[in-house]
């Protein structure tokens, strides 16, 4: 076992207890207000501050803690987006969405949906014929129009704002749009129908279009397209939401302020809609471990960037807080997050503000820290 592991609970007992060392220090009374405080605190002047869940955690009363205290506002991690809730084309699992809809009813926090159109974990069924042979554009509309339709519906009066249409921009220089299924069949009317009907579904919702890289200036300008493109067609649009999948070596905050600019100047609302600051260099595509993947402790220098990464990401949110409608973390804590296995299988990741004993890091202080 690593030595690492062995005096976690340790040093976690110790950042959460000591003040942070930096350019700020966080005085005792700081440290007991924060036990009472969180995050939704501090920046209930700014805006609301959301966290990504999945149900089991909701079984955990540690975990329900933390997130009724820090946070008021959720994103469902997985169990709302097509694959899990409509797998079949007559067939919807309702179970685990509606448990998170019922924990934010309760707790009376915010709900953002995610996500209605994807490339990712979408049924084959909905691309094929009984023949496996690919539909044809209308029967593919029709099916899209009926799944946003049911989901919205269902949701409607907990939901806020939907990520309607996820990751559809290309990476590939040259490229605009990623060549999916939906493409493939709908071309760009793809992304205009899916707004449209959503926005038939459910015409109060705050409709995003959602997407990682969007901070990175080749992806940034197609983003920017795409979102002008749906407003020139007169389909209604409301938000960019930037994932915010950084690391510690990116972006710089002349790149991050460029981003918010360049969206703001759309007359959108924008959100940070998944959050972590990875202790490792920025990937988008999984590949096998390497030799420096085998040492996965958080080292001190990990630490001190990612502390510094963390103020300078939340002082630029702070500074756009009449553009900026939301931050949201993708996952609670360093306990779980998805990266602990992407794009390395088995390497842990360390990229949140809770540590794996759900206790404040050092970033925390750095974030919650501010006049």
């Amino acid at each position: 076992m690593k030595i690492y592991k062995l005096i976690l609970p340790l040093l976690a007992f110790t950042l959460a207890g000591c003040p942070s060392q930096g350019k700020k220090n966080a005085s005792a009374e700081t440290e007991t207000t924060t036990e009472k405080k969180g995050l939704k605190d501090y920046y209930e002047d700014y805006f609301p501050v959301g966290v990504a869940i999945y149900p089991q955690a909701l079984k955990d009363s540690a975990i329900i803690a933390l997130i009724t205290t820090q946070f008021n506002s959720m994103t469902p991690e997985n169990v709302m987006k097509m694959g899990p809730i409509h797998p079949k084309e007559n067939e919807y699992n309702w179970a685990a969405a509606d448990e998170i809809a019922n924990f934010a009813r309760e707790n009376n926090m915010k709900l953002r949906g995610h996500a209605l159109v994807w490339h990712n974990q979408a049924g084959d069924w909905i691309f094929m014929d009984e023949d496996g042979k690919q539909v044809s554009k209308e029967v593919l509309l029709e099916r899209m129009k009926t799944h946003i339709t049911e989901v919205v519906t269902r949701y409607k009066d907990v939901i806020y704002a939907w990520d309607v249409v996820n990751e559809a921009v290309s990476d590939k220089p040259g490229e605009f749009l990623r060549p999916s299924p939906w493409y493939e069949i709908l071309g760009e009317d793809f992304i205009l129908k899916a707004f449209e009907y959503a926005h038939e579904a459910d015409p109060n919702m705050k409709l995003f279009y959602n997407d990682y890289s969007a901070i990175r200036p080749e992806k940034r300008d197609k983003i920017y397209r795409l979102v002008k493109m749906v407003q020139d067609a007169g389909v209604p649009i409301h938000g960019v939401g930037i994932q915010g999948h950084v690391s510690i070596y990116e972006p710089t905050e002349q790149e991050l302020r460029e981003a918010l600019d360049k969206y703001a100047s759309l007359g959108v609302e924008v959100q940070i809609t998944e959050l972590d600051v990875s202790v490792y260099h920025k990937e988008h595509q999984r590949r096998d471990p390497k030799p420096e993947d085998e040492n996965d402790d958080f080292t001190p220098e990990q630490e001190q960037k990612q502390i510094e990464q963390y103020d300078m990401l939340f002082r630029v949110f702070r500074d756009y807080k009449n553009t900026l409608t939301g931050v949201t973390f993708w996952n609670i804590s360093d306990r779980y997050s998805w990266l602990d296995n992407f794009p390395v299988q088995g390497r842990k990741n360390y990229p949140l503000l809770f540590d794996e004993d759900l206790k404040p890091k050092k970033a925390y202080y750095e974030v919650i820290d501010f006049e």
